[in-house]
C-alpha cells in the first residue's frame, strides 16, 4: 500500500476533495498536525510522497512556528529522494523557500474567486494541461513566491504572476486552492479566526456574501478541474523515485 505524509497547519485547512481521491486510489494517509503538535519531528521513512497544506502563517515566522523550519528541511529531503511533493498555498511557499526562492508579500491580497491562466509551459504540463485557457479559481493568500531557480512557471493571475510551478518531474507548488468544496469555503469565510482577513474591506460582510454567491457559480467547475489535476498527480506515484538535484545557493 502507498503511504502518504501530509503536513497540516490549522484544523480547517484539509485535503478536501483530494482526500477521497487518494483513499479510493488505495493510499494510506498520515496527517502531521503541527497546530496540535508544533514540536513534531516526522520522518520520511516508508512514505511514498509528501503533501504540504495551507495555513495563515508566513514562512518567516519560524520564531513563532519553529515547525516551519522542520518542514523546509523535510521538503528538501523529499526532493533529494525524488518523492512526489505537492504544496498548496503556504505549502507552495514552503517548497519555494526550500528551493532557495524568496517568499514575500503579494501586491494584492487575493481572497475569493480570481482569474487563473496556465502559461504556455503549463499548457504542455502533464497536470496543468487539464486547465482551460482561463478559469475562475478560489484563492486565499497575501504572500507569494519568486520562481525558484530551474523551476517552470505553470500558471499566473493578473495580480499574482507566480501561481504555480513545477520543479523537476515530481514537485508541484500551487498558490491557489483546487482542493476546496463549497462547505470548506463556507467554514473558512465564517471562522472567527479568519475575520481579520477582511479588515481591509469597507464592508466585510458584503465581500463575504459576494464570495458565497461566486462560489455557487464556480465551485462545480473548480471541483471538476481539481479531480482531473489531482488524478494526474497520482500517476507520479507509479514511477520509481529518482533523486533530484537541488538548485545551488
Amino acid at each position: 500500500m502507498r503511504r502518504l505524509l501530509v503536513f497540516q497547519h490549522v484544523a480547517h485547512e484539509i485535503l478536501g476533495i483530494l482526500d477521497p481521491i487518494l483513499r479510493e486510489a488505495g493510499f494510506r494517509i498520515r496527517y502531521v498536525n503541527f497546530e496540535r503538535q508544533p514540536d513534531a519531528k516526522p520522518t520520511l521513512d516508508r512514505y511514498h510522497g509528501l503533501i504540504v497544506l495551507g495555513g495563515p502563517m508566513n514562512c518567516d515566522q519560524t520564531d513563532r512556528y519553529p515547525h516551519l523550519a522542520t518542514e523546509v528541511a523535510l521538503i528538501n529531503e523529499a526532493i533529494r529522494m525524488g518523492l512526489p511533493v505537492l504544496g498548496i498555498c503556504l505549502g507552495s511557499q514552503l517548497i519555494a523557500r526550500a528551493l532557495g526562492a524568496t517568499v514575500r508579500k503579494n501586491p494584492v491580497k487575493e481572497i475569493g474567486w480570481y482569474t487563473l491562466n496556465p502559461t504556455s509551459d503549463g499548457a504542455q504540463d502533464p497536470l496543468f494541461s487539464r486547465l482551460d485557457a482561463t478559469q475562475q479559481i478560489f484563492q486565499w493568500h497575501g504572500d507569494t513566491f519568486d520562481l525558484p531557480a530551474n523551476a517552470v512557471r505553470l500558471a499566473s493571475s493578473p495580480d499574482c504572476a507566480n501561481q504555480a510551478f513545477r520543479y523537476g518531474e515530481n514537485v508541484y507548488g500551487l498558490q491557489f486552492h483546487l482542493e476546496v468544496d463549497e462547505p470548506m469555503i463556507r467554514r473558512w469565510l465564517h471562522k472567527p479566526s479568519n475575520a481579520s482577513e477582511f479588515a481591509g474591506y469597507a464592508d466585510p460582510q458584503a465581500r463575504i456574501a459576494e464570495i458565497e454567491t461566486e462560489t455557487q457559480r464556480f465551485i462545480e467547475h473548480s471541483e471538476s478541474l481539481g479531480r482531473q489535476l489531482f488524478g494526474a498527480y497520482l500517476k507520479l506515484f507509479q514511477h520509481r523515485p529518482r533523486r533530484t538535484a537541488l538548485p545551488s545557493r
